[in-house]
């Protein structure tokens, strides 16, 4: 985004440039406080902004004064770009809140993204592991390694709890109530909600909590209520997480294409093949909408086409 910044900055006059800047840092505090959006999202709905705004001063349009046309011009742009349909999504959603945000502040006087198309994205079936391919990464995890203990309560943590990424590595010790067998997860938007620990995960997290405390000498000023940390004495990163679940999964021979983010979607397929409320799923996720849970019907109907077609005798071959 700096690049895109310096760009602006030596196409446009240095006054101009000054009020793009301003104008920009108070969007970022609108998302933050008025939308109560996600760390990730505002910096996604900034970068977004910052293209399209890059690609107006490339073309000799003030921000200002854009129409409808040049919007749905930017969008084509991005599509020829070879965005994907979700990224332009995304972009659709961050161009309507940054001239929603501009009508607020009357900087200008009619929304010109208003009547902005979201591109379809279409229906995107998740990658789900089955329960013995996440018992064969737990597996993988070597136990005799300094982290290995860490690493399996953060498997486990993930999967028993359907936690995003951003999630596990926020959470905090004064947050877990292992008497109650509760977690409390701050999500999307710093929504706040309590997801049941399973007896596993308890213990998982208690095991790593004796090798914590024998790094306490270790753990850096301001990560103390951390409950994951690196070597260190730092949070973890996203990244790192990404990093130990492709591993694992590498070394439990598992060829699917997967992420931290499967073991979520695992946890989901798997509570709803059991027969959980899809109402109770929604309240652990950390769904604002039941419409995100229900993609998860959809797996399961496959599930069930699958069963019926391997077992029912009128689809054997005789």
């Amino acid at each position: 985004m700096k690049n895109e910044e310096l760009r602006m900055k030596n196409n446009l006059t240095a006054s101009a440039y000054s009020s793009f800047s301003i104008l920009h840092s108070s969007f970022k505090n609108y998302l933050q406080l008025e939308k109560s959006l996600s760390k990730n999202t505002i910096m996604a709905y900034t970068r977004d902004v910052s293209k399209l705004l890059a690609y107006f001063s490339d073309k000799g349009i003030d921000g200002k004064q854009a129409s409808f046309d040049n919007l749905t011009a930017f969008i084509q742009y991005l599509s020829e770009a070879d965005n994907s349909p979700r990224s332009r999504a995304r972009a659709v959603s961050a161009i309507r809140c940054f001239y929603e945000y501009l009508v607020l502040e009357k900087e200008i006087a009619a929304d010109p993204a208003e009547l902005l198309e979201t591109p379809k994205i279409g229906l995107h079936l998740p990658q789900v592991l089955s329960l013995s391919e996440i018992d064969r990464i737990i597996a993988a995890i070597d136990l005799s390694h300094p982290q290995g203990q860490r690493n399996r309560a953060i498997v486990e943590t993930l999967y028993s709890c359907g936690l995003r990424v951003s999630e596990l590595t926020d959470l905090r010790l004064s947050n877990i109530y292992f008497d109650e067998q509760f977690v409390k997860v701050t999500g999307k938007g710093s929504k706040q909600r309590l997801v049941p620990l399973s007896k596993t995960a308890i213990r998982e997290i208690k095991n790593w909590l004796i090798d914590r405390n024998a790094m306490r000498e270790r753990i850096k000023k301001g990560n103390e209520d951390f409950l994951f940390l690196n070597r260190n004495g730092s949070r973890l990163t996203r990244a790192m997480i990404f990093h130990l679940i492709k591993e694992y999964a590498a070394l439990a021979e598992i060829t699917k294409d997967i992420s931290p983010h499967t073991l979520r979607h695992s946890f989901a397929t798997h509570l709803l093949e059991g027969g959980a409320n899809l109402r109770a799923i929604q309240e652990m996720l950390g769904h604002e909408s039941i419409l995100t849970t229900e993609i998860y019907t959809h797996i399961d109907v496959n599930y069930l086409r699958d069963t019926i077609t391997q077992f029912h005798p009128r689809n054997r071959k005789t």
